[in-house]
Order: structure tokens, then C-alpha cells, then sequence
């Protein structure tokens, strides 16, 4: 991954960006649906999370798939697919 991509996650998943797991293939994953909100992307270009269910296992880029979940006031309003 270049530093371009790099930049362009960390752009469209600044820290403070909520998610919602759609597929993780790890034996540790939280459950898909589990919601998590985004703390930092990496250099490969990973999401660090802090998932809802206490969980840190990170989004791998390029493996994992989430989605952004946008809230108006306590309702969710959009789900937007993301692939990561």
C-alpha cells in the first residue's frame, strides 16, 4: 500500500468514524454487526478500533469489511457500504 492510500483511509476513516463489522475472518472477530468506532488507521493502511463489545482487533485493509454507520442525534439514518 502506498502512502497515498494511506492517506486517502485515513481520510475517509478519520478517528471518531463509526462502523459496523460486515465480515472479519478471525476466530477472535466480534460478531458481525458488532459496531465499533475507528481510533487511527496505521501505515499498512489497517483501522484501529475500539469495538462496542470492548474488543481491539483491528480491520485489516484489503481483508476485513465494514461499513460506515451515520447517526442523526441517537438514530441511525445510513449505513454506507465500505469496503476496507
Amino acid at each position: 500500500m502506498t502512502k497515498v492510500n494511506v492517506e486517502q483511509v485515513r481520510k475517509q476513516y478519520p478517528a471518531g468514524t463509526r462502523v459496523e463489522l460486515v465480515w472479519m475472518d478471525d476466530p477472535q472477530a466480534p460478531p458481525v454487526g458488532t459496531r465499533g468506532t475507528v481510533t487511527a488507521v496505521d501505515d499498512t493502511g489497517s483501522l484501529l478500533m475500539h469495538w462496542d463489545n470492548g474488543s481491539h482487533l483491528n480491520v485489516i485493509y484489503g481483508e476485513d469489511v465494514v461499513r460506515e454507520v451515520i447517526y442523526y442525534g441517537e438514530d441511525v439514518v445510513r449505513k454506507v457500504s465500505d469496503h476496507v
